[in-house]
């Protein structure tokens, strides 16, 4: 496993600085490709759903969860 990494995503105009493991972040790549979705347009789309509790980076994290384990029971 390797260490997280902080990377910067554009949300509604604004640099915002996010940090997830390689692993997380190649996933999260991959749904976007999918989706055809840039990873500031999907970062955007789950900025919004998430909660005021939530995190940015452990909203992506548990996307990511929710997208394979939906793939995975389909």
């Amino acid at each position: 496993m390797s260490r997280p990494k902080k990377r910067s995503l554009t949300l509604g105009g604004h640099r915002t600085s996010v940090t997830l493991e390689d692993e997380f972040w190649r996933a999260f790549r991959d749904i976007a490709t999918e989706k055809n979705l840039g990873l500031n347009e999907l970062a955007a789309e789950i900025d919004v759903d998430r909660g005021t509790e939530t995190g940015l980076a452990t909203a992506i994290r548990l996307y990511v969860l929710a997208y394979y384990r939906a793939r995975a029971i389909s």
